[in-house]
């Protein structure tokens, strides 16, 4: 078996993760193929250092190396806050209006990338896999090519790729692209992202594309979509574990017998935070004998501090949840409950399960994990009812779902009342329509199919 090499801009360390439970099903998928192949985990340790030496920090856990460096400020604020996060990041979600395009943050993106291929380019065997992974690293491909890399080397996106109309407006954008045609296997998470871009390397740079097949160069690269799952087995375990039970109990009691409509996002612009906010006050301003029965929680752990428009969101759900409040609590009841923390998963699975509806209301996402283990954490003999955003990958899988636009006040008051109303046999059949699709479609068919790929 071919050793695999993972790469990423962060890395779950094993040993660091195993005391809380806290590794996501993305991860253990991952460790699992490591493990099998001895492999190595590259990327980013997430500390900074006063100057890039290169040094690589190696822990063994359980069969997984995991290989990690330390980045300059300057690294952490050009290549992550800046280039990543703060023009990648908003133009891959269709908010151009939101991305920043500043030369030195594109000086310190390739800065990185040739620093993280530099330093992997010695742990590579001549036949290791390499699996790059996200839009932090578009780019690594090429710069292992240059250094001599020979091996099967493959990309997957985890965010949306954008209408070429939208990604024209990058600087420089065709010599990214060239950059990504060094790798084999080019991998998305919905036919629509893989549409855009195909269309893009046939109409603006000109390469032959047949099918899925991009011919550059004298090389052929595939490209194909690969929807991510939730590792189903792992997470539908977690209803047996006590940590689940007292967070369901804890839901259940609180709530006093109201209906509970559940959102789970980290505090991100491109989740539709204010737009779900926004259509919660105004169903409760349409129905409003039902703001004593109904309970909304939003759970919001926050991300990317460092950057502008975070900030600004954190503080504008604030708000909002205040006043929605404020208008509509009396002395013993609130009708939201906005939480800016994170959970362990088994506890997710509790609350999940707790709730009638599950509020998943994206502007736009690459698949959305959140939407796929609310229905796993449900109970089947009374299970609640999925809202999905049509802009969120998940629901091209989870058609059973009750698609919402969310840029529609009027489309999600009405989604929300219908989800409320929803009669137990039509519910059930939803279900359970979209828990064979999660039992099919897991992480673990996820990662086979793209290794199976990149062998070929």
């Amino acid at each position: 078996m071919s050793r695999l090499v993972v790469v990423s801009n962060r890395v779950s360390v094993p040993k660091a993760q195993s005391a809380g439970g806290a590794q996501g099903g993305l991860a253990i998928a991952l460790l699992a193929a490591l493990r099998e192949s001895r492999g190595i985990w590259f990327g980013w340790s997430g500390e900074e250092t006063d100057e890039f030496e290169g040094k690589i920090d190696f822990q063994r856990h359980d069969g997984v190396t995991t290989a990690t460096i330390d980045l300059e400020p300057q690294d952490v604020e050009e290549y992550y806050n800046g280039y990543a996060n703060r023009t990648l990041w908003p133009l891959f979600h269709f908010r151009i209006d939101l991305a920043e395009f500043e030369r030195e943050f594109g000086k310190g993106y390739e800065r990185v990338n040739e620093r993280f291929a530099q330093n992997l380019i010695p742990l590579v065997e001549p036949e290791d896999l390499i699996w790059v992974h996200d839009y932090h690293l578009m780019p690594l491909g090429e710069r292992l090519r240059s250094l001599g890399a020979k091996n099967r080397i493959g990309f997957f996106l985890h965010i949306p790729w954008p209408p070429t109309s939208l990604f024209v407006s990058l600087p420089y954008h065709s010599r990214l692209v060239r950059t990504m045609l060094s790798y084999d296997v080019i991998g998305f998470q919905t036919v629509q992202s893989l549409d855009s871009f195909l269309y893009y390397c046939e109409k603006e740079l000109g390469v032959e594309v047949d099918g899925n097949t991009i011919r550059f160069e004298g090389r052929s690269i595939r490209a194909d979509a690969f929807p991510i799952g939730v590792d189903f087995a792992e997470f539908t375990a977690f209803e047996g574990s006590e940590e689940a039970r007292v967070a369901e109990e804890r839901i259940l009691s609180s709530s006093r017998g109201r209906k509970v409509i559940i959102g789970v996002d980290r505090l991100d612009y491109s989740k539709g935070l204010p737009e779900r906010f926004d259509a919660v006050g105004r169903f409760f301003d349409l129905h409003p004998e039902r703001t004593a029965k109904t309970l909304f929680i939003q759970v919001a752990p926050p991300s990317r501090q460092d950057v502008g428009s975070y900030q600004e969101i954190r503080a504008e759900l604030e708000s909002m949840a205040g006043r929605i409040n404020g208008a509509r609590s009396e002395v013993d009841l609130v009708p939201i409950r906005y939480v800016n923390q994170g959970y362990p998963r088994r506890e997710l699975f509790g609350f999940y399960r707790a709730a009638d509806v599950g509020l998943v209301t994206p502007l736009r996402d690459g698949m959305n994990l959140v939407a796929k283990e609310y229905v796993a954490a449900q109970n089947g003999e009374n299970p609640g009812v999925l809202v999905l955003s049509q802009f969120a990958g998940a629901a091209d899988q989870l058609d059973a779902a009750l698609s919402v636009n969310p840029y529609s006040h009027e489309s999600m008051t009405h989604t929300i009342r219908e989800a409320l109303d929803m009669p137990l046999d039509e519910r059930v059949d939803r279900w359970r329509t979209m828990m064979e699709n999660l039992r099919q479609q897991d992480v673990v068919w996820w990662r086979d199919r793209f290794i199976n790929a990149l062998k070929e």
